[in-house]
């Protein structure tokens, strides 16, 4: 095939704007990193860019000796860990019998639209607070998992994916001697395994960058998971330096060597590490995982 001049014009200015555009979402993310790594001095006086100036790694020296940065990371480890588990296992349990048939499920279409209308409809933001408080679970971990622990829209993508797989699946296992829980866990599973593992991505992400949640239902800055905590020092620059008042020797040092730009910076590029480190492993299952049996051949 031929190209012509228009086609590699074309083509030019394409990836001159493919360019524009990633640099457009690097070129922040590069300065908040040179921020974190340079002298407090450096950045006061406005002089980093995207390189350090005056390289130093106190500011993450500080942060990962600080209490409170430590107590945020590891609540939101425990959030993530359980409420990554709790989506996958409720979303397979519920994407499952909504899958099959009436013959099969005769009250199919009456939870689909139970649950498609909980996506159009909600009660809102203070029906949410008061049944968190009334139940009991404000300012614990599990304020933070249950009341998203069903994603419906993950939910509808696995199940329509289960419609798409072949009935005679379903056959040979039901031949076979399989139930549906022996169905469910040996055949389904194994062969839902990219849409899973996009929806496992979307809770990770979800679960990780969610800092509304924390802010509304944890009553001590102790319980706060990161996201919160990193908004908290955004905002409020001041509250990480006052929250270190009984800190060690060590960290007094430190902090002649640190301002709040630098540890805010540092703290913000830490807190996007997990993101960076996930996301190219589940990347090549997003796409598939999406619009795997959309085509039939």
């Amino acid at each position: 095939m031929k190209t012509t001049m228009g086609r590699k014009f074309f083509l030019l200015c394409a990836s001159l704007f493919l360019v524009a555009i990633s640099l457009i979402c690097v070129l922040p993310f590069l300065n908040l990193l040179a921020i974190s790594f340079s002298n407090k001095d450096a950045v006061a006086t406005g002089r980093v860019n995207f390189l350090p100036v005056g390289f130093t790694t106190s500011s993450y020296t500080f942060i990962t000796r600080s209490p409170a940065f430590l107590k945020a990371l590891w609540v939101s480890i425990q959030r993530v860990v359980l409420g990554v588990g709790i989506n996958l296992t409720l979303i397979v349990l519920t994407a499952y019998p909504l899958s099959r048939g009436r013959s099969e499920f005769k009250m199919r279409s009456f939870y689909s639209w139970f649950f498609v209308i909980t996506i159009l409809f909600n009660g809102g933001l203070i029906p949410s607070y008061l049944i968190v408080r009334y139940t009991g679970i404000r300012d614990t971990l599990w304020a933070l998992v249950l009341p998203g622990a069903l994603p419906v829209f993950s939910m509808l993508v696995v199940m329509n994916y289960m419609r798409t797989l072949p009935q005679e699946l379903f056959e040979a296992a039901y031949i076979d001697g399989a139930g549906h829980i022996q169905t469910l866990l040996k055949v389904i599973i194994p062969v839902c395994t990219p849409t899973i593992a996009t929806v496992a991505l979307f809770a990770f992400v979800g679960h990780w960058n969610n800092w509304f949640d924390g802010l509304i239902y944890m009553a001590s800055v102790d319980h706060y998971p990161l996201q919160t905590y990193l908004q908290t020092v955004v905002i409020k620059p001041d509250v990480f330096f006052t929250t270190t008042k009984n800190m060690s020797q060590d960290l007094a040092v430190l902090l002649a060597l640190v301002d709040s730009r630098t540890t805010s910076a540092a703290q913000l590029f830490l807190g996007t590490v997990p993101i960076l480190c996930v996301y190219p492993f589940l990347q090549k299952y997003f796409t598939s995982g999406l619009v795997m049996g959309s085509v039939k051949g």
